[in-house]
């Protein structure tokens, strides 16, 4: 379902520029999913992230803008529901397995940000990630990639 992953989550954050190529952002992440896996009627993702990272901006004629990578530490929480069905057994045995998705990432990005008027900012983002948590690592996978596009105002 394109919908989905087009909508896997939300998120909502501030950066604060402390120098003429450098920023500290802090971000919250509504319906944080693991790797664009999608959500179908049996799975259902209850996860939130709060994430903080460091930007630091190449080459760029105004600040804040341009080539730049992102450092980061991430912490989710929330869980994961599925249903699963056991085809063995006569009839089936449907099952719901919840997977705790309370997990520390630590990981690093880049992108592009394009700064108009030095007030409207488009950017391109992707990261990669390594989650802490052995019951995510057994469900899922270790390392996670994330990657987005962002419009924000700058004042």
């Amino acid at each position: 379902m394109p919908e989905s992953l087009a909508f896997a989550s939300v998120e909502v954050g501030y950066e604060y520029l402390f120098d003429y190529n450098q920023s500290i952002d802090a971000e919250v992440l509504i319906n944080d999913r693991i790797n664009f896996y999608d959500e179908t009627s049996t799975n259902k993702f209850n996860t939130n992230s709060v994430k903080l990272g460091y930007n630091f901006y190449f080459g760029t004629e105004n600040p804040g803008s341009g080539l730049y990578f992102n450092p980061f530490v991430k912490y989710r929480f929330g869980d994961f529901e599925e249903v699963t069905r056991d085809n063995d057994f006569f009839p089936p045995l449907i099952e719901e397995v919840t997977t705790d998705m309370n997990t520390f990432i630590i990981g690093l990005g880049s992108g592009y940000k394009w700064n108009f008027s030095n007030s409207f900012v488009i950017s391109l983002y992707g990261s990669i990630g390594r989650n802490f948590s052995d019951e995510v690592k057994e469900r899922f996978q270790a390392i996670e990639f994330h990657a987005g596009a962002g419009i924000g105002y700058r004042f």
